[in-house]
């Protein structure tokens, strides 16, 4: 959470740069990436390569893979080269609860999330922490089916259960962490007072929320000209929208109840570089890892 706070004041403040994203079909049916950034003051300089390969599946392996690179802005030379799933799957979490605390209310006690994978069970798990008055917990699987594994994961820390996609009229939390296939609800079952965490929109084409509820609501992104690229805002390009990382140092915004709220989260490349900084200076510290000689 702290190393995610950095990335997003560093934003804020135009000290860190977020380069122009590379996202790109693959002809495999892939999709592949390129994030990347620095903070020049701090000679933090890297990227994260990574996408998505569904026949991964098939091979026992996940589809989701990813890499980080810290490199010495200097000579270039490599300095880490670490696993960027377990990385991105926490600092994405993370993002999405500083979201919560900074646009949610502060009472909220019901969130529905849509989505059982691997991103669904890390934000339910960061959210659950984030915001103790959250004591109800509904998901909603591809398939309207239950799962037991999600449920047993959370069952000792809220009331949790599958329900159809009308529970969003009684959610005061929304998380949408699906792959963004399209809209996951109904425009009308959202109330106000509600706050939507939008994970999955993270690619040209890709949403999950229907039509009319951005122009509804007050929107914030992690990156705006990336969000109106890739994420939600691609589809309301027009749509009036700040960045996250101005609220956070003044505590959030003040919001009416009635406010609807939007984070439109497409992953700033800040955020994978100064989480891996972070694992890099822990592993360095305690001997882990191994150590590669380089030629030069």
């Amino acid at each position: 959470m702290d190393a995610v706070r950095e990335s997003f004041m560093l934003h804020a403040a135009r000290a860190g740069r977020v380069f122009p994203m590379i996202r790109e079909a693959l002809p495999s049916g892939g999709v592949w990436g390129i994030k990347a950034g620095d903070v020049p003051e701090q000679a933090l300089l890297g990227f994260k390569t990574a996408g998505f390969w569904p026949a991964n599946r098939s091979l026992g392996a996940e589809a989701h893979q990813a890499t980080i690179m810290i490199v010495d802005p200097a000579t270039g030379r490599p300095q880490c080269l670490i696993d960027g799933n377990a990385i991105t799957t926490a600092r994405t979490a993370a993002a999405g609860a500083l979201g919560l605390l900074t646009l949610a209310r502060r009472d909220s006690t019901r969130l529905v999330v849509f989505g059982t994978g691997i991103q669904a069970a890390a934000h339910v798990d960061y959210a659950l922490s984030a915001l103790p008055s959250l004591r109800t917990v509904r998901y909603v699987a591809s398939d309207g089916r239950v799962e037991p594994a999600f449920e047993a994961r959370f069952g000792g820390r809220c009331d949790i259960a599958a329900a159809g996609r009308d529970a969003v009229a009684q959610a005061d939390i929304v998380i949408t962490a699906t792959p963004g296939r399209g809209p996951v609800f109904d425009a009308r079952d959202l109330q106000a007072g509600c706050h939507v965490n939008c994970v999955g929109a993270d690619t040209q084409g890709k949403r999950e929320l229907p039509d009319g509820v951005l122009a509804r609501a007050h929107v914030w992104a992690d990156d705006l000209p990336q969000a109106r690229r890739i994420g939600e805002l691609q589809w309301a390009p027009q749509q009036k929208a700040g960045e996250l990382g101005t609220l956070i140092d003044c505590g959030g915004r003040e919001r009416a109840a009635v406010d609807i709220t939007i984070f439109d989260m497409t992953g700033l490349a800040l955020q994978d570089l100064t989480v891996a900084r972070m694992m890099m200076q822990r592993a360095q510290a305690e001997g882990i890892g191994s150590s590669i000689a380089w030629p030069w």
